[in-house]
């Protein structure tokens, strides 16, 4: 999710107008609500001093504005609190164990992302019933959705139906 999405989403979770949270962070009433608008819509990016007045007055870490980073383990909490936020993504504790699960009916997106976890534990599981190998399991995770047999989100066909499909058209052509 993007800058302009996350302060869209708090500053509607805030209960704030536009126009309010522009002239919170100073700017002039009369184009607050144009600078507010230009950052959510992406055609601007706020600069780190706005970010993190941003972040102050919507009472939230600068962090949960910014596109995570992954590569930290403080910007990957906030891609699953995002995650949360987004596809319902919820945190539970099952015989001293944490879990993250999908709740299919909390978010607009929670069904199709349960849906795409789904198809990746039944690969998981075949690799763990020596199904398939650690090298197949790779494929499918790196090519994904390429490889996915289920081909139920797939926007581009797999590399094999794409070759079945040429060749069955140069034997028809012949």
């Amino acid at each position: 999710m993007a800058i302009g999405e996350r302060i869209h989403f708090f500053r509607t979770m805030r209960g704030m107008t536009q126009k309010y949270l522009g002239m919170a962070l100073g700017f002039p009433e009369k184009s607050a609500d144009v600078r507010l608008a230009q950052y959510e819509n992406s055609s601007r990016t706020p600069k780190a001093d706005v970010t993190a007045a941003l972040a102050q007055v919507l009472d939230v870490s600068p962090k949960a504005l910014d596109v995570p980073d992954i590569d930290s383990y403080v910007g990957l909490m906030h891609t699953l609190f995002t995650l949360e936020d987004r596809y319902g993504l919820e945190v539970c504790e099952c015989e001293d164990e944490v879990h993250l699960r999908v709740h299919i009916h909390k978010e607009r997106d929670a069904a199709e992302l349960h849906r795409m976890l789904t198809a990746w534990g039944e690969v998981a599981a075949k690799l763990k019933a020596g199904e398939i190998t650690q090298e197949e399991y790779d494929r499918w995770r790196y090519r994904y959705p390429e490889f996915d047999t289920t081909q139920r989100w797939a926007k581009v066909p797999s590399q094999e139906l794409s070759d079945m499909l040429v060749d069955e058209f140069i034997k028809k052509k012949e």
